[in-house]
């Protein structure tokens, strides 16, 4: 699964591919139809049960879609500091590499 669009294009993309209408797809989810527009428009974020519940019902990885959904969520936070945004992702890779590093001699 290509992880470059944001996660709404990529649920509605999953969608449409499979002729489904969102009306079908949301009564599967148990979700309210208009909850399912705004997370396909990326107008609302889904939660982590909703991403389980896409990744059970379209058949994909569930590992793909929270992948994709947490990256939107570092893309809109640092989005607006484009001078340094590739910075930014570089430094918080290290950073994410050391805190696991810090759990591990911990435990």
């Amino acid at each position: 699964m290509k992880l470059e669009k944001t996660f709404g294009e990529t649920v509605k993309k999953l969608r449409e591919e499979r002729g489904l209408p969102l009306r079908e797809v949301a009564e599967a989810l148990q979700i309210d139809t208009s909850m399912l527009g705004k997370i396909e428009k990326n107008n609302r974020k889904p939660t982590k049960q909703h991403i389980e519940k896409f990744a059970s019902y379209f058949k994909v990885s569930e590992k793909d879609l929270m992948i994709s959904f947490l990256s939107d969520t570092v893309v809109y936070q640092v989005m607006d500091e484009e001078d340094l945004s590739t910075e930014i992702l570089k430094v918080a890779e290290e950073k994410v590499k050391y805190i696991i590093n810090q759990k591990t001699a911990t435990q």
